[in-house]
Formats: C-alpha cells, sequence, structure tokens
C-alpha cells in the first residue's frame, strides 16, 4: 500500500489517485503469469485482469497440494464473498462490452499514460549515466581500494559502461502525436451515438484492430515472441510488467544499440496507432 512505510513511487502515485473521489480507478500495466499474457503480448488483443484482494494472503499454497477447493473456501474466502462480486464485476463488464455499439476506449487516458513511460525511461536513462558517471570517478581516485579491508580484500568493481546521451525525439513525437490524436477522437467520440447504424459499424471496424498496430514482427531482443511494444513481462521479473519494454530493458541491462533501436520501433508503432486514431476522428464525427 502507498501509506505503508518505504513504499515505493508508484505505490504512492496510486495510493493519491485512489483517495481522490474524482478520479478514476488506476488500472496496472499487465505482466505475464495468466493467459492473457499470449492474447496481449502475442497477438495483440486488448486484455484486462480483474481480481479482489488486499485482506490477508494466500499465495504460500499457489500451486501446491492445498490449493484446492477446501482451502479456498474455508481460508482464502469463507463464505464465497470475493468470489460472488468478482463474478458479478466480471459478468457486467462482458455484458457491457458486448452491448456497445462503439468502443469504450477513452484514448486520452491511454495517451496520458504513455506519456508517463516514457518520462520513467528518460528518467532512468539519466540515473544510470549519474551512476556510472560516480562510480568512474570513485575508481580514478582509488577511492574502492582505501576503503578495501586489507584482511578481507573485494578489489575494484568492474567499470559500468558510460551511459549515452539518447535521441529520444522520435518517441517525443510520436507520443505528443498520439496525445493530439486521442484528445482529438475522444471529443468527436462523444456525438458518436448520433451515427447511423451502419457508420458505427464502419467506425468500431476501423478501432478493433487498434492493439495490434502496438506489435512490432520482430519482438523484443532475444525473446521475438512478445511483439508488444508497450507491455511486456520484464525478461528477469517473473510476472512483473515492464512498460516501453525494448527501450526500458535495454537501458537497465546496458544493452545501448538496442535501446536506440527500439527507441525508433516503439516510435514507430505509436505513430501507427495515433494514425488509425486520425482516421476514425473524422468518420466518429457526426455530418
Amino acid at each position: 500500500m502507498g501509506s505503508e512505510p518505504g513504499a515505493n513511487e508508484e505505490a504512492k502515485a496510486t495510493a493519491r489517485k485512489v483517495a481522490d473521489p474524482k478520479a478514476d480507478l488506476p488500472i496496472g500495466a499487465l505482466g505475464s503469469g495468466s493467459d492473457y499474457s499470449a492474447y496481449l503480448q502475442h497477438l495483440g488483443l486488448a486484455s484486462i485482469d480483474f481480481g479482489y484482494g488486499g485482506e490477508g494472503e494466500s499465495g504460500g499454497v499457489y500451486h501446491s497440494l492445498y490449493d484446492d477447493y477446501e482451502h479456498h473456501s474455508r481460508f482464502v474466502d469463507p463464505g464465497f464473498a470475493y468470489d460472488a462480486t468478482l463474478a458479478r464485476t466480471v459478468g457486467r463488464a462482458v455484458l457491457r462490452l458486448a452491448n456497445t455499439d462503439l468502443p469504450v476506449q477513452r484514448y486520452g487516458d491511454f495517451a496520458d499514460t504513455v506519456s508517463t513511460y516514457l518520462d520513467e525511461v528518460k528518467a532512468l536513462a539519466a540515473t544510470r549515466r549519474t551512476e556510472a558517471e560516480t562510480q568512474a570517478r570513485l575508481i580514478s581516485g582509488g577511492l574502492y581500494k582505501l576503503a578495501d579491508d586489507p584482511l578481507d580484500t573485494r578489489g575494484e568493481p568492474t567499470p559500468l559502461k558510460p551511459v549515452p546521451f539518447f535521441n529520444f525525439s522520435p518517441l517525443e513525437n510520436a507520443v505528443e502525436h498520439l496525445k493530439r490524436s486521442a484528445r482529438d477522437y475522444d471529443r468527436a467520440a462523444a456525438g458518436a451515438g448520433a451515427l447511423s447504424a451502419a457508420q458505427k459499424a464502419q467506425l468500431s471496424a476501423l478501432l478493433l484492430p487498434m492493439e495490434q498496430t502496438l506489435l512490432n514482427s520482430q519482438g523484443l531482443p532475444g525473446r521475438p515472441w512478445y511483439q508488444h511494444m508497450i507491455y511486456a513481462p520484464g525478461r528477469f521479473t517473473g510476472y512483473g510488467a515492464k512498460t516501453l519494454p525494448g527501450v526500458r530493458e535495454a537501458i537497465e541491462q546496458r544493452r545501448f544499440d538496442d535501446a536506440r533501436t527500439y527507441v525508433v520501433r516503439t516510435a514507430k508503432v505509436l505513430e501507427d496507432y495515433a494514425n488509425r486514431l486520425d482516421a476514425a476522428v473524422s468518420m466518429a464525427k457526426v455530418p
């Protein structure tokens, strides 16, 4: 929880949103560990994972001999209060989506979120650059040797590769394009309910494959099956998600040529996404 001691900045930001009655419920990025992984990260189908929790943990029995009906009904959710609430939540969402004439997404939310991801990646590059520069000064000044215990010598650390200054302008331009396109579409879509049935069908056909424009057929470095350029499970974090993964993980792992490559590839899919939204704007406007 964001209010607990030692909470990270992401948890604190989420707590502020939850505490604001005017704010939307925050939705976290999907990583891996469930059936949605193939749909989102390989096929490019928009996905969501519903769940309730927070009142006690039962993860110690997960996928073990004890992970059965008896344990769940006695210890995890006695009376099936959460299970029933989850079923109602998912059922209502499915009915809402199945019976809508047009996609329900607010694309401005996505644009703002991707902009946040870009800010994080740029800050990551600056932090890693500072770390490498600081270590280089410590080595050149002989400070590691000075602090070394002669009875338990560790030697100097392996020098970190200097972090270059990346040209993020393709991504910055793509995100700004996405913001403009999303704003224009959300405004136009507010009156799209007055379109004819045929016009709505045409607009839906254009928007339904939107998520697939975020795929790159070459995938991520070393794991081409993961083709989504905005979301992926972390390569070394199990189920945890990485956003703008081609760029973010390349900087984290100091694969700087890959970082440059995936700045361009990620910008390309965002431009494609924004271009499709641009095409949808005129279709959403009532004559």
